[in-house]
């Protein structure tokens, strides 16, 4: 797990270090020795970020909204063996829960859209659940065929 930890660690100095080589950026060569103290930064940053909810929003959508959309990402977790006998959660139907928990997402996405009572943030929202959809009816067909004919 250390080793893993350490492995992205160094990709994404490495991606900043390329990124602000090719872009001609001065932060992230020299934040620090050589430029590791970026990823800290960034870490800071993203802590620090304000929760901006718009005026006329409704807050309660507006925040929920993207934690309905990253609930069943980390739920779909469950159902994947990591090894021969390691599962998290070990259903009988895994492979029908894991498209049942994931169709919640252009719900998420729908909310948050709708949540900030701006016509076009709610157009995007349509716009993502419906990319949202297409890509998941195609997924679901293909992933339940095998797991039909498995079934067999």
């Amino acid at each position: 797990m250390l080793g893993v930890t350490v492995g992205v660690l160094v990709l994404v100095w490495l991606e900043k270090k390329i990124s602000a080589a090719i872009q001609q950026r001065i932060g992230p060569e020299y934040a620090g020795p050589l430029g590791i103290i970026q990823a800290l930064a960034d870490g800071i940053k993203l802590f620090l970020k304000e929760d901006i909810v718009p005026a006329q929003g409704d807050v309660w959508l507006f925040n929920i909204g993207p934690i309905l959309v990253l609930i069943p990402v980390f739920l779909s977790y469950l159902v994947i063996p990591f090894e021969y006998n390691v599962i998290l959660a070990n259903f009988s139907i895994g492979v029908f829960f894991w498209i049942a928990v994931s169709s919640v997402v252009p719900l998420g996405l729908l909310m948050a859209g709708y949540g900030s009572n701006n016509k076009y943030s709610f157009l995007g929202g349509l716009r993502a659940a419906a990319q949202s959809i297409s890509y998941e009816i195609p997924l679901a067909l293909s992933v339940l065929s095998i797991a039909l004919r498995v079934i067999r």
